[in-house]
C-alpha cells in the first residue's frame, strides 16, 4: 500500500479524497492554485504546493508542475480525481515515467477506451447492445453520408468527449453543418480533440450507468446503477440508485452483461458503463467514463461500498475481497448536485444531518468563489429503506441547506424532488426541457 499520495485536483473531489486517505493511513499531499491556497482540501492535507496562477491550464492541468510536485514532496502515486487530468492518457504515461503510480486505468488502457467510437466496436462483440452509429467522420460531407446511413435524428458527439460537450442533435441534414463545426470547436477547445461521430438518437430515453470495480487479478464487480436522467444541456443535476425504471430481473441481466464486458475488453479501476434506456426497456450502450464519476457518492450511500478507497487499492495490486454476491443494493439513495449560481464569498454554512445524510463539499466560511472553476459546491446525499422515504429526507435536507453569499440552486432542486413526475419515478431526459 502507499505511504503518501498526492491528490491533483481541488474542490470537494479533493477533500473526498484527503479524507478516504486518512481513513487508510496514508499521507497526503495537496496541490493548488494561487486561488485555492486558502482552500479547505489545504488545510487537510499533510503536505502542500502552489503549482500556478489561477487559471487551471497554469495549475491543476500544468502536468510538469505536478509531477515536480509528487517527486519532492516523496508521494509515491497520483489520484487525479475527476475532471482536470483524470483521463490524460499523456499525463498517466508522465507518471510511470517517474516512478508514480497513476491512481486510474494505464495509459494504453485509458486510449483504446477513451476514444467512444473505438470503445463502440470493443463493445459490440461483449453482449452488450451498442447504440447504430459511426466511427470517426472526418469531414462534413463524411458526416452527411453517415447520418443519411443511420436515419436522422442523429447525435452529433465528440470522440474525446464528456461532460455534455461537442454533443449536437441534429433532425435534418439541414442543420449538420452548422452543427458539425460548433461541436468540433467545443471539442478542440474542450478536450483537444476535434474529431467527431454520430450515433442514433433514442428517443424517449433514460440515462442509467452501470458502476463497474475491477482489478489486476481479473476479478470485476458491478455496484448496481445509477439514473442520470435529470439534467440540462447535457449536464447531471440529479442521479438516484436504484432506478425506479428497472425491475429486478432487468437489472440482474444488465449487471451480468457488464461485468462480463469489462472482463472481456480487460478494464482495471473503477469505471462507469454509461447506456440509454427505451421506453421498451432496452439498454443501448453509449459510452464508458474511465475515471471516478461526480456522482460516486450516491452508490456508497446505497452500498456501503467506498468507491475511493477500492481506487487506491486496486492501484497499489490489491485484489478485491467481496463478489457480486455480496454487493448490497437494498434501499434507494439520491443526490442532488447543488452549483453555484455566480461568484461570492461564502458568509454562513449550515450542513443538514441525522442519519443517512451525506453532504460532500469543500466550503468553509469565507469560502470565494471564483470563475476560474467548475461551478459545483457540494453534493447532498441522502438514504432510506424506501424511495419514498428518501423523498422525504431529501427535500427536508435540502430545506435545512444554507449556504449564504453565494447565489446557489437549491430551490430548483426542491422543485424537482417536489414535482410530481420525479416522485412517480416516470420522468426520462426530457424532465429539464432537453429535446
Amino acid at each position: 500500500m502507499f505511504s503518501k499520495i498526492l491528490i491533483a485536483n481541488r474542490g470537494e473531489i479533493a477533500v473526498r479524497i484527503i479524507r478516504a486517505c486518512k481513513e487508510m493511513g496514508v499521507a497526503t499531499v495537496a496541490v493548488y492554485s494561487e486561488a485555492d491556497k486558502n482552500a479547505l482540501h489545504v488545510a487537510l492535507a499533510d503536505q502542500s504546493c502552489c503549482i500556478g496562477s489561477a487559471e487551471a491550464s497554469e495549475s491543476y492541468l500544468n502536468e510538469s508542475q505536478i509531477i515536480s510536485a509528487a517527486i519532492l514532496s516523496g508521494a509515491q502515486a497520483i489520484h487525479p480525481g475527476y475532471g482536470f487530468l483524470s483521463e490524460n492518457a499523456h499525463f498517466a504515461r508522465l507518471c510511470r515515467k517517474n516512478g508514480l503510480v497513476f491512481i486510474g486505468p494505464d495509459a494504453k488502457s485509458m486510449e483504446r477506451l477513451s476514444d467512444k467510437a473505438v470503445l463502440k466496436e470493443l463493445i459490440r462483440g461483449t453482449g452488450l447492445t451498442v447504440i447504430p452509429g459511426t466511427k470517426a467522420v472526418l469531414s462534413v460531407e463524411e458526416a452527411k453520408q453517415a447520418a443519411g446511413d443511420v436515419g436522422y435524428p442523429v447525435m452529433l458527439k465528440a470522440c474525446a468527449g464528456g461532460g455534455g460537450r461537442g454533443i449536437r442533435l441534429i433532425r435534418a441534414e439541414e442543420d449538420l453543418e452548422e452543427a458539425y463545426f460548433q461541436a468540433s470547436g467545443e471539442a478542440l477547445q474542450a478536450f483537444g480533440d476535434s474529431s467527431l461521430y454520430l450515433e442514433k438518437y433514442i428517443f424517449p430515453a433514460r440515462h442509467v450507468e452501470l458502476q463497474i470495480l475491477a482489478d489486476e487479478q481479473g476479478n470485476a464487480v458491478c455496484l448496481g446503477e445509477r439514473d442520470c436522467s435529470l439534467q440540462r444541456r447535457n449536464q447531471k443535476l440529479v442521479e438516484e440508485t436504484p432506478s425506479p425504471a428497472i425491475g429486478e430481473e432487468q437489472r440482474n441481466k444488465i449487471i451480468a452483461l457488464s461485468v462480463e464486458a469489462i472482463k472481456k475488453i480487460g478494464y482495471v479501476g473503477a469505471g462507469t458503463l454509461e447506456f440509454l434506456l427505451d421506453k421498451n426497456g432496452n439498454f443501448w450502450f453509449m459510452e464508458m467514463n474511465v475515471r471516478l464519476q461526480v456522482e460516486h457518492s450516491v452508490t456508497e450511500m446505497l452500498t456501503g461500498i467506498d468507491l475511493v478507497k477500492w481506487q487506491i487499492r486496486i492501484a497499489a495490486g490489491v485484489p478485491l475481497n467481496f463478489t457480486q454476491k455480496d454487493v448490497r443494493m437494498q434501499g434507494s439513495a439520491i443526490e442532488c448536485r447543488i452549483n453555484a449560481g455566480g461568484c461570492g464569498t461564502l458568509g454562513m454554512l449550515h450542513v443538514p444531518g441525522g442519519p443517512s445524510v451525506r453532504f460532500d463539499t469543500y466550503l468553509i466560511a469565507g469560502t470565494v468563489i471564483s470563475p476560474y472553476y467548475d461551478s459545483l459546491l457540494g453534493k447532498l446525499i441522502v438514504f432510506a429503506g424506501t424511495r419514498e422515504e428518501t423523498l422525504r429526507k431529501m427535500r427536508a435536507s435540502l430545506c435545512e441547506l444554507v449556504i449564504d453569499g453565494i447565489p446557489t440552486n437549491i430551490e430548483e432542486q426542491l422543485r424537482i424532488v417536489e414535482d410530481d413526475r420525479f416522485i412517480s419515478g416516470n420522468y426520462d431526459l426530457t424532465f429539464m426541457g432537453n429535446c
